[in-house]
């Protein structure tokens, strides 16, 4: 039914050059899909095809997977700096075969220890105005980049080649200049759209032109340079983190923000501390699948699969009304537990254990009406104590010939960041501070130091201990249900690596956040064009909301790798709704 329903669907799209014109045949697979990627000693799964391509040649001088995650982000950075860059904050899980373990890496960045929660709110009000939270962009939603202090943390630990080496490709890139991929150009072409519409809110904006949008957006297949740039990353290559955090770099990030009335000092960069945590796993129907613990939203994932276990979902096809309703009530239930606990836990504690416990998913589930939307969900009811106190994306997946495997997320947050491009640096900072809450009763309230709810969450799964898929799915809110959608897609439909990402998805979008702006408590159910027409008429029967999007801009962007138990034989998989490709050797 999936199958060709997509395919009708892609032969009817807008875009196409004639509207009776579909895919053409496979030999193997879905008609929908393509082939996913095998290689043996190793390989990474970008969202752009050169940087797939430096991360193959830092693995072949010998380098770990962490040394060419590092590789890629820099890549990433200058080629993709709608989704990324050393302004914006980083997560990561690293299995490492030597110890057989999994290990999180926490690298997001804090307010400003000099602002507090009654200016924070009172300079928002003038902006915004009252009750509309932080401001998207200018300084006020900035935060400590978090970025450069987790590759720093990855290489102290995991690395192997030095840095110089590491950041080499991207500094020639940056020089030399390297031709912008579609996807991209479009996404750079909204983001200056959108800069345009609110310059005031931006402030300074000079700098961000100059340096990105000098001749308007880039197009397509157009040379882009960013020689600022360049400099930085030559000043990480020879001083690692504390170039970035206690050296030059630091030094200009405080002079520009006290010149453009901002908060952040030198002070708030020099104290600036990664975090090693520990990843939480859930089984799912034989599957450990592993997220990271708040600040980020990644055990929402894990809550939506202790709902899911609790109905055999393979019994309705992949395609139907049954299908989504599930998953859809699921994702609502644990994003109210999301919008009421989730939160930095240096400054509240979260009932994590109750949250991802197996009776308390027998509970949500027990919730759902098989037959009709939940009115308005509810968070579940949990003490909750107060401890006193004196997100565009871009996800990617590395693994080498060891068995090292890396799933590392890096945000600016919204769309490329708060519009603000320090001097002469090269790159923007993010607005992820905008993700606080203003009622100071709430677990997420903004505070000096505090890092806010974050919605950047890499992703694992273990089988009998041992490493089988790194994964993840970058979009904001879309991240945890998109996981969801990809594991049900490969355990319980039996989807390849390739087709779990490429079939259609749904986002839905509603109900409670942690900033405490609420949306619609029902929302709206978002659709690609292969779901069925009767499948959507009947989730609207059963009282969802829906409305059919067909850019596969709100879907996200999926990369994964996964590895053979028996063999060590890597498979890997890409996004179409991006530029990506996977590379492997």
């Amino acid at each position: 039914m999936l199958k060709r329903t997509i395919t009708a669907a892609l032969a009817m799209s807008t875009t196409a050059l004639a509207q009776d014109l579909g895919p053409g045949g496979r030999p193997v697979g879905a008609a929908w899909s393509r082939s996913p990627v095998i290689a043996q000693h190793g390989m990474a799964a970008t969202a752009q095809p050169l940087a797939s391509q430096v991360a193959i040649d830092i693995l072949k001088q010998g380098g770990t997977a962490v040394d060419a995650a590092i590789a890629v982000n820099a890549a990433l950075g200058l080629m993709e700096p709608t989704g990324c860059g050393v302004g914006g904050d980083l997560f990561a899980i690293v299995w490492d075969p030597k110890t057989g373990k999994l290990y999180g890496l926490n690298a997001s960045g804090r307010a400003p220890m000099g602002r507090t929660l009654e200016q924070t709110r009172a300079k928002s009000a003038a902006i915004v105005g009252e009750g509309k939270g932080i401001p998207p962009l200018g300084h006020l939603p900035v935060t400590v980049p978090g970025a450069v202090g987790g590759w720093g943390a990855l290489h102290d630990r995991f690395g192997k080649l030095p840095m110089r080496t590491i950041l080499a490709p991207a500094i020639a890139y940056a020089k030399d200049g390297f031709p912008v991929s579609p996807v991209i150009a479009m996404y750079l072409d909204r983001n200056l759209a959108g800069f345009e519409r609110r310059l005031a809110m931006i402030g300074e904006f000079d700098n961000a032109r100059a340096t990105y949008f000098a001749n308007g957006a880039p197009k397509a297949g157009s040379i882009f340079r960013n020689p600022d740039l360049a400099r930085t990353y030559e000043a990480i290559a020879a001083g690692g983190a504390d170039a970035f955090y206690k050296g030059k770099i630091a030094r200009t990030l405080d002079a520009y923000m006290k010149r453009i009335g901002g908060d952040l000092r030198y002070e708030d960069f020099a104290a600036n501390r990664p975090e090693w945590v520990e990843p939480g796993c859930v089984d799912y129907r034989g599957t450990s699948v592993c997220e990271l613990p708040p600040n980020s939203q990644g055990f929402a994932a894990l809550q939506m699969l202790n709902i899911l276990k609790n109905i055999e979902l393979k019994k309705f096809p992949r395609g139907s009304a049954e299908a989504f309703h599930y998953m859809a009530e699921a994702k609502r239930l644990a994003f109210e537990d999301v919008a009421r606990y989730y939160a930095d836990p240096a400054f509240s504690d979260a009932p994590i254990e109750a949250l991802l416990s197996d009776e308390y998913g027998k509970q949500r589930f027990a919730l759902i009406d098989p037959n009709k939307a939940m009115t308005a969900p509810e968070p579940g009811a949990f003490m909750h104590t107060a401890i006193e106190n004196s997100s565009d994306t871009t996800y990617f997946t590395v693994a080498d010939k060891d068995g090292m495997m890396v799933s590392l997320i890096q945000s600016n947050y919204r769309g490329m960041g708060s519009g603000l491009v320090p001097d002469g640096l090269g790159f923007m900072l993010q607005d992820r501070g905008e993700l606080f809450n203003l009622d100071p009763a709430h677990p997420n309230a903004y505070a000096p130091g505090k890092r806010p709810f974050q919605t950047i969450i890499p992703a694992f799964a273990l089988k009998d201990g041992k490493p089988w898929l790194s994964f993840g799915l970058m979009g904001g809110a879309m991240q945890p249900q998109g996981h969801v959608q990809v594991i049900v897609n490969l355990i319980d439909y039996g989807m390849n690596l390739q087709e779990a990402g490429d079939a259609a998805r749904f986002h839905h979008d509603g109900g409670r956040t942690a900033t405490g702006i609420d949306a619609d408590a029902l929302g709206v159910l978002e659709l690609e064009p292969g779901v069925p027409e009767a499948t959507i008429k009947k989730l609207e029967a059963m009282g969802h909301k829906t409305r059919l999007i067909d850019n596969g801009v709100v879907f996200g962007g999926y990369q994964a790798i996964m590895r053979d138990p028996e063999t060590g034989v890597y498979t890997g998989a890409t996004e179409m709704r991006k530029d990506g490709t996977v590379a492997g050797y």
